[in-house]
């Protein structure tokens, strides 16, 4: 009897310790989404850009990190149909102007300090690096069922990404493109 009590024992403090360890759960790359909206003087694009791999750290049900490798070549544009701007606009994001993705096929974003604001909602802040700078951001993350949603904004000169800003070239006029871009995130995991 002594030894069955000793034995119960050693299994609810390894039980207990597996639960505080920290449980990694890959997201469901086919599932996830990253759409983004670039905006100008005289419109708006929106496109989609593509995760390759992505891991949420979580001890217990408490988000504790997160990593994410995006695609770079998958970026593709929503709004215009092929033959009628598409390709010619998914070129030059592509190239050396906008990302380059020749020379950073991949973009990356690390948690670095994750704040719980309650009901399932963290403010994360995470180096994002994009053509090989790496800058911090700042995004509240809302957690749901085998989920997580975001959005937030990026300022694309942080990341040697100036062709059409106004901030760094005069007389642009309606050619100008906003320093910022927004991206949408759903993950599935």
């Amino acid at each position: 009897m002594k030894n069955f009590k000793t034995i119960a024992l050693a299994l609810v403090v390894a039980l207990g310790a597996l639960s505080a360890t920290a449980q990694n759960k890959k997201i469901n790359v086919e599932k996830s989404s990253i759409k983004w909206v670039g905006k100008k003087v005289t419109g708006q694009h929106d496109g989609t850009i593509n995760f390759g791999s992505g891991t949420l750290v979580f001890e217990g049900k408490k988000l504790k990190g997160g990593s994410f490798e995006v695609n770079m070549t998958s970026i593709a544009v929503s709004d215009l149909e092929a033959g009628k701007g598409k390709e010619k606009l998914e070129g030059h994001l592509k190239s050396g102007d906008f990302f380059g993705v020749e020379k950073y096929a991949t973009s990356t974003l690390e948690f670095k300090k994750i704040g719980s604001k309650g009901s399932d909602i963290y403010t994360v802040t995470a180096d994002l690096t994009i053509k090989g700078i790496t800058v911090p951001v700042t995004f509240d993350l809302a957690l749901g069922d085998g989920t997580a949603r975001t959005s937030f904004k990026i300022n694309r000169t942080k990341y040697d990404i100036k062709y059409g800003s106004g901030s760094f070239f005069d007389n642009l006029g309606d050619k100008t493109i906003d320093d910022e871009f927004e991206l949408n995130v759903n993950l599935v995991y």
